[in-house]
This record gives C-alpha cells, sequence and structure tokens, in this order.
C-alpha cells in the first residue's frame, strides 16, 4: 500500500505544480523550459510507476487491502457507460477540434470520467485511494484552469470539425477494442463477457 500511496504522492505532486503559475513561471526562469518539462516528465513517470506497480502488488495481496464496501450490481454498467467517452476524449486532446475548444482540458475530462466510472465497480481500500485521489486532483486541475488560462500558462486549443469525428469514431473503436481484448490483458479483468 505504501509504494501506491507514494506513487500518488509523486505523481499528484509534480501535477499540482503547474497549477501554482506563480512558483512554475519561477523554476521555468530559471532553469529553462526544457529543463523543466524533462525532470516533470521523468517524475511523472516514476510517480506512475509506482502507481501501476503498488497497485498492482497490494491487489495481489487481499490481506492488506481491506473491501470497504460491495459495489452494486448495477455498477459494472455505470462503468461501462462512464468510460464511453474516455477515449474519444483523449484523442480530443491530441487532435483539437470543437471537442476540445468546447471542453476545455480533454484529458483531465477523460481522467474524471476513468476515475469516476472505477468507484463503481471496485470497493476495496486501493482503489478508493487510487480512484478518489486522481479524481480529487483532476478535479482541482480543471478548477484552476481559468486562472491558469489568464495568466497564459494554459492555452484553450480548437481545430477542425474534421478532428472531433476522428477523435469520435476512433476513440469508439478504441474503446470498443479496450475493453474486449486490451483491459483483460493489461488488467487481468474481463469487461465484457
Amino acid at each position: 500500500m505504501l509504494l501506491l500511496l507514494l506513487g500518488l504522492v509523486i505523481f499528484i505532486g509534480i501535477h499540482i505544480v503547474p497549477t501554482a503559475t506563480d512558483f512554475r513561471r519561477e523554476i521555468v526562469a530559471r532553469f529553462g523550459e526544457g529543463p523543466y518539462k524533462g525532470v516533470f516528465s521523468i517524475v511523472s513517470l516514476i510517480g506512475f510507476a509506482l502507481i501501476v506497480y503498488g497497485y498492482h502488488k497490494v491487489q495481489l495481496n487481499p490481506g492488506k487491502n481491506p473491501q470497504l464496501w460491495h459495489p452494486p450490481a448495477w455498477g459494472r454498467h455505470a462503468t461501462l457507460a462512464l468510460m464511453l467517452p474516455v477515449f474519444p476524449l483523449l484523442i480530443a486532446t491530441y487532435l483539437p477540434g470543437r471537442i476540445a475548444a468546447l471542453i476545455r482540458h480533454p484529458m483531465i475530462t477523460a481522467v474524471k470520467f476513468w476515475a469516476l466510472a472505477h468507484l463503481f465497480v471496485r470497493g476495496d481500500l486501493a482503489s478508493l485511494l487510487l480512484f478518489l485521489g486522481l479524481l480529487a486532483w483532476a478535479v482541482y486541475d480543471r478548477i484552476t484552469l481559468k486562472r491558469r488560462e489568464a495568466a497564459g500558462s494554459v492555452k484553450v486549443k480548437s481545430g477542425s470539425v474534421v478532428n472531433d469525428v476522428i477523435a469520435i469514431v476512433g476513440g469508439v473503436v478504441l474503446y470498443a477494442a479496450f475493453a474486449k481484448w486490451g483491459h483483460p490483458a493489461l488488467i487481468g479483468v474481463s469487461v465484457i463477457p
């Protein structure tokens, strides 16, 4: 459980830095944009790796991961529905169109959907820490977006409606493929029987 917690603290901690616009600006002024992004990426990857490893490790040891509640029978259906926009939003992050302009931060919105969706099907302590922790960070990040836009540290992207079509169609195809094959292969849990 400690590795999972450490990973969350590192990952969320480094992702809070960009929300503190003055602090971020000072770091970039002192060290440069490239080194800042490099350190940010490395620390993010370390945090992410610790999250994945720690979560996997604690799932293998149920004695250290108490079940806090039993997910409702309808939770699986709610999760499948809430996960549907995740892949289109992730694609819209990198192919900005009207969706990106409207939502303003598609990746953070995807994280919110993903985290909330998994709270309906997981009732163990490690899952609560993981999904609730990342959901809280994503909500905080989105709340600070308006201030960061005003400071010029974040720019809302927009583009062609063609990008939206690609994001929606590609995202739905990726969602179906991941639900059918990717989730069982990578996570070890079958989503679609």
